[in-house]
């Protein structure tokens, strides 16, 4: 139902996502999505990865930090309002987001990773609608 989300704290300086991105390269870790966020002094990477576990073990023993959290991989069709009704079914059980980003799969359809303020509330939402959520064995053959 939950995936883990690898989430990897950095220093603000030229280099630092080149650095993590060649520990998972050089560790076979393959890179499903990800997202970047930075302030004047960190940035706050996102990835989703084939083995969460072992990446943050992996990037521990590299000299970053990272922890892993709990998100909902939420397919959606590419067509108009898909979006727009993931979001109702999360308002409707008064569930916040707390952020949001993509996932693309290479197909007919997307996916969207969503952290939650109540993140077993949203997924049992979600599944009780005509929603599906991604499966860690789908992340692994992505």
């Amino acid at each position: 139902m939950f995936l883990k989300q690898l989430s990897v704290f950095l220093e603000n300086r030229e280099g630092r996502v080149k650095d993590v991105l060649k520990v998972l390269k050089d560790n076979d870790i393959n890179i499903v999505s990800l997202s970047l966020a930075d302030s004047s002094d960190y940035g706050l990477l996102r990835l989703i990865v084939d083995y969460p576990k072992k990446s943050k073990e992996i990037l521990s023993e590299n000299g970053f930090t990272a922890v892993l959290n709990d998100v909902i991989v939420v397919k959606i069709a590419h067509k108009a309002g898909k979006l727009q009704e993931v979001l109702e079914v999360l308002c409707e059980c008064n569930v916040n987001i707390e952020y949001m980003y993509a996932l693309s799969t290479g197909s007919d359809d997307a996916s969207i990773v969503i952290k939650a303020s109540d993140i077993e509330k949203a997924a049992k939402a979600i599944e009780e609608s005509s929603l599906e959520i991604v499966s860690k064995a789908e992340i692994r053959s992505m």
